[in-house]
C-alpha cells in the first residue's frame, strides 16, 4: 500500500463493521417487525446461515431477533416459502438463504458440483446416472418433495427391482443433494422439523430471474459474478480483508483477489491499513461513525462472527464453536452467544430454551476480563436482552446458572 492509502484505527473498523451489518438501523416495536423490516436486514447481510441444531431456535431466525428485536417469525418463513420469494436455499457461506438474484451469481459451485460435492453425491453420479436422472424428473413432477417423500413416490412411480440395482432413502437422499448442489433443483423451504422441501427451479424462482435460473452458460463463470459477490460481501462487511471478502460466499481467494482490483479500479473499494490487521479495503459507501451503541445477542452463525482472525483483530475475542467439543472439554459451553454492547463484545452466553419448563436457560455468562470488570450498564443490558429473547421464544422467565 502506498503513503496515501487511508488509515482506519481499529475501533474505527469495528464501528464501520457493525453500522455495515445494521447493528445500527432503528428498530421496530417488538412484534411490529413487517416485510420490509426482514428485507432491511437481508439487503444489509445478503446471506443468512441455517444450521440444524434447535437448542435454543433454528439459527436464521437469530440474525434478525438480533438487528430488529422480537419478531414473528412467520414473517421469515414465508419470505422463504411463499412466492414471490424473497429468498432462497443454496451453499452460499455454508447452507444458507440468500436473495433469489445471488443465486446465479454461485454457477461456479453448481458446475463444480461432480468434483467438489461430497463423496456419496459423487458417487451416485458416477454409478448411477440414470439414477440420478429419475429422481430429478421426481421431483419435477411432483415436487416439492422431502427426501422421505420423494423415496415413497419413486416407489409407487418406479418399484424397485430385484437383482443389484436397488434402492433406498440413502440413494435418494445423495441424489436429492447432489442435484440441488449442482442448482438443478432448488428447495421451497423446510418442514418443521428442518427436512428440506426440494423443488423443481421454476416452482422457486421469481419471474424475473426464472430465466436466468433455466437457462445458466455451459461456459466458466463470468467475471462478473465474482465482482457482483466481492460486491455483495464487501457491502455486508464495511471493511475487510481478502481473507474476509473470500469467506463470505467461500470464494477462491486468486478470483476474490481478481475481483477486488476490479472493485478498487472501480472506486468501490478503498485500500486502507488498520494497525494489526492485513491490507483491508473499505466499501466506498460504508458509514464511518464517529460513535456507536448497539446491544445484541448474537448467533454463533451470524454473520457478524464468522471470520475467526476478524474478530480477534479488530474486537480482541477469541471465538470458538464448541458444540462438537466434548462437554468436559468446554471452555464457554455447547451453544453460545456473544453479547455485542457498545462497540464491544464484551460477553458470552451459553444458552437453552427448556420449553417444557417454559425457561431460558442461561448455564454461564462469561465476561471478558472477568465477572468483576463487567461494567453495570453492560450487566444491566445484558438482563434485558435475555429477558427480550425470552419473551421471543415463547418463555416465561430466565435462569442464570454461573457468571464468570
Amino acid at each position: 500500500m502506498s503513503e496515501a492509502t487511508r488509515r482506519l484505527s481499529v475501533p474505527q473498523a469495528r464501528r464501520v463493521a457493525i453500522a455495515a451489518q445494521g447493528f445500527l438501523d432503528a428498530r421496530p416495536e417488538p412484534f411490529r417487525a413487517t416485510t420490509r423490516h426482514l428485507q432491511r436486514v437481508i439487503d444489509r447481510v445478503g446471506v443468512v446461515q441455517i444450521d440444524s441444531v434447535n437448542v435454543l431456535t433454528r439459527s436464521q431466525y437469530l440474525p434478525f431477533f438480533s438487528r430488529l428485536g422480537p419478531y414473528d417469525v412467520a414473517l421469515l418463513d414465508r419470505a422463504r416459502d411463499r412466492a414471490p420469494r424473497r429468498l432462497v436455499e443454496y451453499w452460499a457461506h455454508e447452507a444458507s438463504l440468500i436473495p433469489p438474484s445471488t443465486w446465479p451469481l454461485l454457477d461456479f459451485r453448481m458446475r463444480a458440483a461432480a468434483e467438489e460435492s461430497w463423496g456419496g453425491m459423487r458417487r451416485i453420479l458416477a454409478e448411477r446416472p440414470a439414477w440420478v436422472e429419475a429422481v430429478q424428473a421426481e421431483v419435477e413432477r411432483r415436487g416439492p418433495l422431502t427426501s422421505r417423500e420423494c423415496e415413497r413416490a419413486l416407489a409407487h412411480d418406479r418399484p424397485r427391482q430385484t437383482g443389484n440395482w436397488g434402492w433406498n432413502w440413502s440413494e435418494v437422499k445423495q441424489a436429492l443433494e447432489y442435484l440441488f448442489w449442482a442448482g438443478r433443483i432448488s428447495s421451497a423451504g423446510r418442514t418443521t422439523s428442518f427436512e428440506r422441501r426440494y423443488a423443481a427451479l421454476e416452482a422457486t424462482a421469481p419471474p424475473g430471474i426464472r430465466k436466468a435460473w433455466s437457462n445458466r452458460p455451459g461456459a466458466p463463470t463470468d467475471a462478473a459474478h465474482d465482482v457482483e459477490l466481492v460486491r455483495i460481501a464487501a457491502r455486508a462487511h464495511g471493511v475487510g480483508t481478502e481473507r474476509c471478502l473470500a469467506d463470505y460466499f467461500r470464494m477462491p481467494r486468486a478470483r476474490t483477489r481478481t475481483a477486488v482490483e476490479t472493485l478498487v479500479g472501480q472506486g468501490e473499494l478503498v485500500p486502507v491499513a488498520v494497525p494489526g490487521w492485513q491490507p483491508a479495503w473499505l466499501h466506498a459507501d460504508a458509514r464511518v461513525p464517529r460513535a456507536v451503541h448497539a446491544e445484541a445477542l448474537l448467533s454463533p452463525f451470524d454473520s457478524l462472527v464468522w471470520q475467526r482472525e476478524r474478530i480477534l483483530a479488530l474486537w480482541d475475542f477469541h471465538y470458538r464453536l464448541e458444540i462438537y467439543t466434548p462437554a468436559h472439554r468446554r471452555v464457554h459451553g455447547y451453544y453460545v452467544l456473544p453479547f455485542l454492547y457498545g462497540d464491544r463484545l464484551v460477553a458470552r452466553c451459553d444458552l437453552k430454551a427448556d420449553r417444557a419448563a417454559g425457561v431460558l436457560r442461561c448455564h454461564q455468562v462469561t465476561w471478558e476480563g472477568g465477572a468483576r470488570a463487567a461494567p453495570l450498564d453492560a450487566r444491566a443490558a445484558l438482563g434485558v436482552a435475555l429477558e427480550s429473547m425470552a419473551g421471543w421464544l415463547g418463555l416465561t422467565s430466565v435462569e442464570v446458572n454461573a457468571v464468570v
